[in-house]
This record gives C-alpha cells, sequence and structure tokens, in this order.
C-alpha cells in the first residue's frame, strides 16, 4: 500500500460494545486490527492497555449493564494525533484518584493513560453521559 493509500484509508471508525467484561478483549482486538492496518505497530501496547483501561471504567462505572458503549479510533491528520474515544452513559467525568497503595487492586487505569498517551481527557455528551479520549503523535 502506498503512502497516498494509507492516507485515504485513515477514516475514523468506530463500534458499540455492550457495557459487559467481555467487551474489554474485543476492545483490545478491534484497537489491534485497526493500528495493524494503519501501520502503527509502534502504538500496539500502548493503546491496548489504554482501551483495556477506558473500556473497563466504562463497564464499572459508566453505562448500566444492557446498554452499549461506544469506542471510536480518529486519525486527526492535519493536528499529528490519534485519538482514542470511549462514550458511555454514565454521569460526570472522571477524575485520576491520588495515587493508591502499593497493594492495591485497582485505581489506576487512568494514572496508566496518562502515562501511556501523549494527552487524555474527557467531556459530557450532549444529551447523556461522556467521552472519555486519549491521544498520541503520529507523523501521517
Amino acid at each position: 500500500m502506498s503512502s497516498a493509500d494509507l492516507t485515504a484509508a485513515l477514516t475514523p471508525i468506530s463500534r458499540f460494545l455492550p457495557a459487559e467484561p467481555a467487551s474489554v478483549p474485543a476492545a483490545r482486538r478491534f484497537v489491534a486490527d485497526a493500528l495493524t492496518g494503519w501501520r502503527l505497530p509502534h502504538l500496539l501496547d500502548d493503546a491496548t492497555v489504554c482501551v483495556s483501561e477506558l473500556v473497563s471504567n466504562a463497564v464499572r462505572h459508566g453505562s448500566p449493564p444492557g446498554r452499549a458503549i461506544h469506542l471510536g479510533l480518529l486519525p486527526l491528520l492535519p493536528a499529528g494525533l490519534l485519538r482514542l474515544e470511549v462514550g458511555d452513559d454514565g454521569p460526570g467525568v472522571p477524575r485520576p484518584r491520588a495515587p493508591v497503595a502499593d497493594d492495591a487492586i485497582g485505581g489506576r487505569g487512568l494514572l496508566l493513560v496518562a502515562a501511556l498517551a501523549s494527552a487524555w481527557g474527557s467531556e459530557p455528551r450532549p444529551l447523556a453521559g461522556k467521552v472519555v479520549w486519549c491521544e498520541w503523535e503520529v507523523p501521517w
């Protein structure tokens, strides 16, 4: 695939996943397949950890069972960024917790996302819920 063909193929992609734990590995596969197709293997490890954390949070704290989580990958070509978005129906926006004890079983997800992505944030959706996103700088 030529460089021009690859750029043409870089269109936003998304899917809906059920708000259940089985969606976490499905989200990892979705992201890994997209990054492989877009020739971004250097982002595979960081992006799959980030999507795992964000989808886990959406399942745990966002959309109730029976509802869906929205997952999107958006190549932001002019800005040289790749954005991963996870949307859910939960209220409020997430805030990283204070550092947790070394033996705690959780509470590090957003800290991991902050460490692995170039930037991250969240915003309320217009009608209900929120979108949590993270981005990586990519030289398209």
